[in-house]
């Protein structure tokens, strides 16, 4: 009797993608809690508070960035690694990195792995899934391994071949998983001015968060006009934010700003830097605790939306703001539904980016307020934290360390909700996917 009742336990999970990829998660930032917790990945040698693991396990393996100690004095080389293992398996998803053993073995990947490969890469079909896989795999390996070359440049005349190598390989793999983690003691603050270290980490976090979808389509098709419509949208989204973000940095922070005194190839490149990884990496090449109100609430909301689906960043993503922007437009026009290059976007559509987008307001109003009576910091630095986490980003306004154990706990949610998708887990604990066969009366409603 207990043996059914496991067995039906085990066979709802595994039949339920998104209940697979919450307690995955779940279950690496557990492990990577424990480990860390450990006196043997600590430089000092002294056991880490379980708090403090627990935080930073969660924000590595949610590709966040955020941490209440300082990443390259507080752990040693054998913790370093142990970040850049959680780091990797939390940009790719736990189910990439699962399903790659029975790949190198030769066997095949079974059919309810495959579903769950489709809901993490999130793609429509089960058409193609494991050439997907594939591509994912040597993609991001590829690039990392390019990426990390490339760094070596720069690290290896000055840390030496065997720490600047390695140096390389963990801000290349940090990049590209959008993780923003560092081991420089100041993030890229000393490199600030520096072309080659910033244009190869923005290359390398703009890359990570397109989504693999729409880098594997540029490889196969390379032409826009030849590409889908949603990758049409994510290049569009991406290129404008990217200059919003740089312009609008540039003109807050130049004058009475961190920019003060910058020159002006300087200046630009410190505020590309910032608007690239703001989607959704925590580097950062100036001091954030210095940045004007103006500049942070700019920042935050390009935190909000993040990058794009099935890639390594977090936030509401390009394409769920693009909908609400163009459902916006629809309406105002008077439109029947919203058309984007001759294309018309559906209503489940449109409807779950804005349930996305409610579901996310909410939860950082909520954390935002409690963290609000929690916590000795003002509210601008308090919002900019709560986005930050649950856009899986990782840049603060120096607060982090100064939390609460409560305020820890609750941005450690707020990371793990931010990676897995607020939807994500409504749908694995339950939410109703099937429509309802009743259909009630019209009720008018006035709006506005």
């Amino acid at each position: 009797m207990e043996k059914n009742f496991l067995s039906k336990i085990y066979d709802n999970i595994t039949h339920n993608p998104p209940m697979v990829l919450t307690l995955g998660f779940a279950i690496v930032i557990t492990i990577g809690a424990l480990l860390l917790r450990m006196p043997f990945f600590s430089r000092s040698g002294n056991e880490t508070s379980l708090i403090d693991a627990l935080f930073v396990a969660a924000s590595a393996s949610c590709v966040t960035g955020l941490t209440p100690v300082n990443t390259l004095e507080h752990w040693n080389s054998y913790g370093h690694l142990l970040l850049i293992v959680l780091i990797q398996i939390g940009g790719l998803g736990v189910m990439s990195i699962t399903s790659m053993i029975p790949l190198i073995l030769g066997k095949k990947i079974g059919l309810s792995s495959r579903q769950i490969l489709k809901e993490q890469l999130n793609v429509e079909s089960l058409e193609g899934m494991i050439a997907l896989f594939k591509y994912v795999l040597f993609f991001s390996f590829g690039v990392e391994l390019i990426g990390a070359m490339i760094l070596a440049i720069r690290f290896v005349p000055i840390f030496g071949l065997a720490k600047g190598l390695w140096v390389s390989i963990f801000h290349s793999i940090s990049a590209f998983c959008n993780a923003g983690f560092d081991i420089l003691g100041d993030s890229i603050y000393p490199f600030r001015d520096d072309l080659l270290v910033n244009s190869t980490l923005c290359g390398l976090v703009i890359i990570g968060g397109l989504g693999f979808v729409v880098t594997s389509e540029l490889f196969r098709r390379r032409s826009f006009e030849k590409i889908s419509t949603h990758s049409k949208l994510v290049l569009s989204l991406t290129g404008i934010l990217l200059a919003v973000g740089t312009l609008g940095f540039f003109i807050l922070e130049k004058d009475g700003g961190v920019l003060v005194g910058e020159g002006l190839g300087a200046s630009l490149t410190e505020s590309f830097f910032q608007s690239t990884v703001a989607r959704t990496a925590g580097f950062y090449s100036v001091k954030l605790e210095n940045i004007k109100d103006s500049t942070a609430l700019l920042l935050a909301g390009l935190m909000f939306i993040g990058g794009s689906p099935g890639s390594t960043a977090g936030g509401i993503k390009t394409t769920t703001f693009g909908v609400l922007i163009l459902s916006t437009i629809a309406v105002i026009r008077g439109e029947d539904e919203p058309v984007l290059f001759k294309r018309h976007i559906g209503e489940e559509t449109v409807r779950k980016a804005l349930a996305i987008f409610a579901v996310s307001v909410t939860i950082i109003i909520s954390v935002s307020f409690i963290l609000t009576i929690t916590e000795k910091a003002g509210l601008v630095e308090i919002f900019y934290e709560t986005v930050s986490a649950l856009a899986t980003v990782g840049a603060s306004m120096g607060i982090t360390s100064n939390l609460s154990n409560i305020g820890k706990i609750l941005i450690t949610i707020c990371m793990y909700l931010g990676r897995i998708g607020p939807m994500t887990m409504a749908f694995a604990f339950g939410m109703k996917t099937r429509k309802s066969l009743i259909r009630y009366p019209e009720s008018f409603i006035s709006i506005g």
